[in-house]
């Protein structure tokens, strides 16, 4: 599903966080090939609703402070777990690869927080990137904690497409995986989204919310590491949550 206004505002937002400057409606409507006329409906509904602003008379529009003020208030009610980033940097400097925060949003697991590899061959993991939860070390991780009616029918509407040679192609194959993953105690990603990317990731909790922790990188670089890298993650994410 795309609601085409809705994604035009999203759209807009990257648009301005990239170019970090005001924008005319010509340049914007060029930039993204829109019509100029629901261009201009676009900017003035935002305008008037105060979440666009000219800095200065016909100097083009920019986001207003109003976005950072919403963002926050609702960022302040589900915050991102306390010294998250910090745990996330440790993985980091202790393994080398890319270290992530991900939650379930409907079918996929969404990057809530990431600290990424140094090196300049990495597993690239944008805060707000999704994957499918059904193909994924870290979405597997995250349908374990699920009841199992809640798991079926997200598998029931899965779509069992096959990514790369690896990819579990049946809803009995991921509950397979899933039983084994928490018998070993944490789950393993075999390139199976995306090739030659493997990694390790564990399922936990804070009060009501369900989260998995990740840490992957190229498969020529972390194949031989899978168990010492799980092993230290999960060191690392029981002594974090001992603080808690």
């Amino acid at each position: 599903m795309n609601v085409k206004q809705a994604a035009s505002v999203l759209d807009l937002l990257e648009f301005f966080a990239a170019h970090q400057r005001p924008a005319s409606l010509a340049d914007i409507a060029r930039h993204f090939g829109w019509p100029r006329s629901s261009t201009f409906n676009l900017l003035g509904t935002l305008t008037a609703r105060g979440f666009l602003y000219e800095p200065k008379a016909k100097g083009g529009y920019y986001p207003a402070p109003v976005w950072a003020a919403l963002v926050g208030q609702i960022e302040a009610a589900q915050p991102i777990p306390k010294d998250m980033h910090a745990l996330l940097q440790s993985l980091v400097d202790e393994t080398g690869e890319t270290a992530v925060l991900a939650a379930a949003s409907g079918a996929h697991a969404l990057f809530v927080e990431t600290v990424e590899s140094p090196s300049s061959v990495r597993y690239a993991a944008p805060v707000g990137k999704r994957v499918p939860l059904h193909v994924t070390a870290t979405g597997r991780a995250l349908l374990s904690q699920m009841t199992p009616a809640e798991r079926s029918a997200i598998l029931q509407r899965a779509s069992f497409e096959s990514f790369t040679d690896t990819t579990l192609l049946s809803a009995e194959a991921v509950e397979a995986e899933i039983a084994h993953s928490i018998e070993r105690g944490w789950f393993q990603g075999n390139a199976e989204f995306t090739q030659d990317l493997a990694g390790v990731a564990v399922p936990f909790q804070l009060a009501d919310r369900r989260f998995a922790l990740l840490v992957a990188g190229p498969s020529f670089r972390v194949g031989a590491r899978l168990e010492a890298m799980a092993k230290l993650l999960r060191a690392k994410l029981a002594g974090y949550l001992a603080q808690r």
